[in-house]
């Protein structure tokens, strides 16, 4: 039986543009583009693992957050259970601290990025949320 991962996912945003970090080379997906967050470890809350993570990984303090959806997904080899949110309440500047390529992009500039299969759904709902 695949285990399932339970990830932590902040759509970070500003003005009208989203951060957004690629996943590095030789990890599970590398080379595409995510919205960053990271694993729920045991015993801590989605919350808590959404604030270590993006403090972790992209040197942010979350101020405040907005549920935007859940997303399970099978990629056959790993199957993950995305719990996403909308984070524009924030302290400090974005900035990958991993090693990985970040950015700030539009909406627009999305079709232009290659993302994991199971980032879609995020980008159908922003899409519909902020165009």
């Amino acid at each position: 039986m695949t285990k399932i991962v339970h990830v932590a996912v902040g759509v970070i945003k500003q003005d009208h543009k989203f951060f957004l970090t690629k996943r590095l080379a030789d990890s599970h997906q590398g080379g595409k583009w995510e919205f960053p967050g990271g694993k729920v470890e045991e015993n801590e809350t989605v919350h808590q693992a959404l604030h270590r993570e993006l403090k972790e990984e992209v040197a942010i303090e979350t101020l405040t957050c907005t549920p935007l959806m859940q997303i399970s997904h099978d990629y056959g080899d790993k199957k993950v259970l995305l719990d996403v949110f909308v984070v524009d309440n924030f302290n400090g500047q974005a900035k990958a601290l991993e090693g990985q390529q970040s950015g700030w992009f539009s909406l627009a500039e999305f079709a232009t990025l290659n993302f994991p299969a199971a980032n879609q759904a995020i980008i159908e709902k922003l899409l519909k949320n902020y165009q």
